[in-house]
């Protein structure tokens, strides 16, 4: 008998050969920022949003840390318990 077609043990063809390369791969950072150009100009009114508020919420994190005095840092020692 001979092992039918179907279940034939065969790699894929992603293994016969690696991936190709591109011509120009981004070394640089002004070859990166030129990738740039490749995102559609859809998705950057986005990046801006996501960054705006990106900020906003380091900041008030970090306001909140620096400010806020009855923000408990540290664990309670045993000592200072009351049992």
């Amino acid at each position: 008998m001979y092992p039918s077609r179907v279940f034939r043990m065969q790699p894929s063809r992603p293994f016969y050969a690696p991936t190709p390369k591109e011509n120009q791969s981004a070394h640089t950072i002004s070859q990166r920022l030129r990738t740039l150009k490749r995102v559609p100009p859809e998705l950057i009114p986005l990046g801006i949003v996501l960054g705006v508020a990106l900020g906003a919420a380091i900041y008030s994190s970090s306001k909140k840390l620096m400010t806020d005095k009855t923000l408990r840092l540290y664990r309670n020692k045993p000592e200072d318990r009351e049992h």
